[in-house]
């Protein structure tokens, strides 16, 4: 009997535990997980509707001229040619107008400030604003910017506007939703919504941040908001990337992380105040690494320094810069961006790698914009007869040769007249016209010094080589394999 009770109880206990088990599952299925919540549940309209009256569509005028002398031509003496000539003096000077532009922005003061994106109202001559409830206000251009695609504008308005507040894209998530509002296409006020599908994309700019969004994106659109569920902006609609040039779910909004600091100097400047160290740079890649016998390829690699703030302090050619003002160069991206973000004339560290030992140099940062205004291009010269080496047929800057390549001004390097298409030196890029300037970080004034260099680096057990390398105003480091 008690072996009875003993097999009855284990029973019950194996029955109420599956039971339990089962009502433990079934509420995992009906429970959705957050994502879902929020897209099958929960409604966007209290958000839309707190932040609608901030997003403004923005049509733009210009003025075209009037035919000018470049019309039909007439044989001399032809009964058409009167004809010809009193159509065009009807039409000199008579201007038309028309729409240049619909674009979409948002308003981030009260007393009227609005961004949008600069290809929006460049060239224009009357910017019109059409608010959500309909009224329209003629906006004048505070400040723009090439580099980021941003403007700001300015309108007079007799009441406070309804406005919104930037947020922190940096803190932003791939898997985020976000809204997209604008004027697709020309339709007036749309709301679209997705996720956030990758982040810190670069498109063709120095400065590009740009946030990836599948929430549809069309022509229009350029200028408006991209919302986090916070109704704080964290991008501005930019582009898409598209073979119909309709949205296919890729569009790319600028991070706010970029366009607060562009917009704040708009505002208080009318144009942009970027830091200037006055180097050029490259990534460093592997065989780059190798031939400068560095552990890692992070870090920005100096190929050209200018007459300005790094060549004031004593960086040069061949320098790695590893940390800039206390943060670590990750790449040449990362670094363009930390100098341009960092206060013109503050006094920076950038400590480098050369030879082999860091170096630190405290720099006091330029203005790029007023370096853009100079021309920064190097002399350079020599003579002797070509000479081949490692697939390369190299000559001095001779009048006669600088010639063959329409190239003039040069007094020191080495040229590179011809490249065996089959060697090494090609295929990393090098062509006929280059000058070399630097041999493992030395300078070279004639293809001797080339061969005497490559001779010395094979002797000593090198594998590669650092050549630098001038091409169309610009320098570059290339790392050649001494393998035969």
């Amino acid at each position: 009997m008690s072996h009875s009770r003993t097999l009855s109880r284990t029973g019950y206990i194996r029955a109420s535990f599956a039971m339990l088990i089962s009502a433990f599952a079934l509420i995992l299925i009906i429970m959705p997980t957050p994502g879902q919540s929020r897209a099958a549940g929960d409604s966007l309209a209290d958000l839309v509707e707190e932040i609608s009256p901030a997003v403004v569509n923005i049509v733009t005028t210009v003025t075209l001229p009037g035919i000018s002398g470049n019309g039909p031509m007439v044989p001399e003496g032809s009964p058409l040619e009167d004809l010809f000539e009193d159509f065009q003096e009807g039409q000199q000077d008579k201007p038309r107008r028309r729409g240049n532009a619909l674009g979409s922005g948002f308003i981030i003061s009260a007393d009227g400030y609005i961004v949008t994106n600069n290809h929006v109202i460049v060239d224009s001559d009357e910017i019109m604003i059409e608010f959500f409830d309909g009224e329209t206000l003629i906006a004048t251009v505070v400040g723009r910017d090439v580099k980021t695609d941003i403007a700001v504008l300015k309108v007079e308005s007799e009441m406070p506007l309804p406005f919104v507040k930037f947020g922190d894209s940096d803190a932003a998530r791939v898997g985020d939703w976000v809204l997209a509002i604008g004027n697709p296409l020309g339709q007036g006020f749309s709301v679209s919504a997705g996720i956030i599908s990758a982040r810190n994309r670069s498109l063709s700019g120095s400065y590009d941040d740009f946030i990836q969004t599948d929430a549809a994106i069309n022509r229009g659109n350029s200028g408006g908001p991209l919302f986090n569920m916070d109704g704080q902006v964290i991008g501005v609609n930019t582009a898409i990337l598209s073979p119909t040039g309709g949205s296919i779910g890729i569009g790319f909004s600028m991070s706010s992380a970029v366009v607060s600091r562009v917009v704040n100097q708009l505002i208080e400047y009318g144009e942009t105040r970027r830091g200037w160290l006055g180097v050029r740079i490259q990534d460093i890649s592997e065989d780059i690494a190798e031939a400068l016998n560095l552990d890692a390829t992070t870090g920005a690699l100096v190929t050209d320094v200018m007459v300005g703030p790094a060549g004031d302090a004593g960086i040069m050619p061949g320098d790695v810069i590893i940390t800039f003002d206390g943060i670590e160069v990750e790449s040449t991206r990362a670094l363009v961006r930390m100098v341009g973000d960092a206060d013109v004339g503050k006094a920076v560290r950038v400590v480098v790698v050369r030879d082999g030992k860091t170096q630190t140099f405290l720099v006091d940062l330029g203005r790029l914009e007023e370096a853009i205004l100079t021309s920064l291009t190097p002399p350079v010269s020599g003579d002797m007869p070509d000479f081949d080496t490692n697939g390369l047929t190299l000559g001095t800057l001779s009048a006669e040769n600088l010639n063959q390549f329409g190239l003039d001004g040069y007094t020191e390097g080495v040229l590179i007249m011809g490249v065996d298409e089959a060697s090494v030196a090609f295929e990393k890029g090098l062509r006929a016209g280059d000058i070399i300037m630097e041999i493992g970080q030395k300078a070279v004034t004639s293809p001797t010094d080339v061969t005497e260099r490559i001779a010395a680096a094979k002797s000593g057990g090198r594998t590669s080589i650092l050549l630098l390398v001038h091409r169309d105003g610009d320098k570059r480091f290339v790392a050649i394999s001494l393998a035969d």
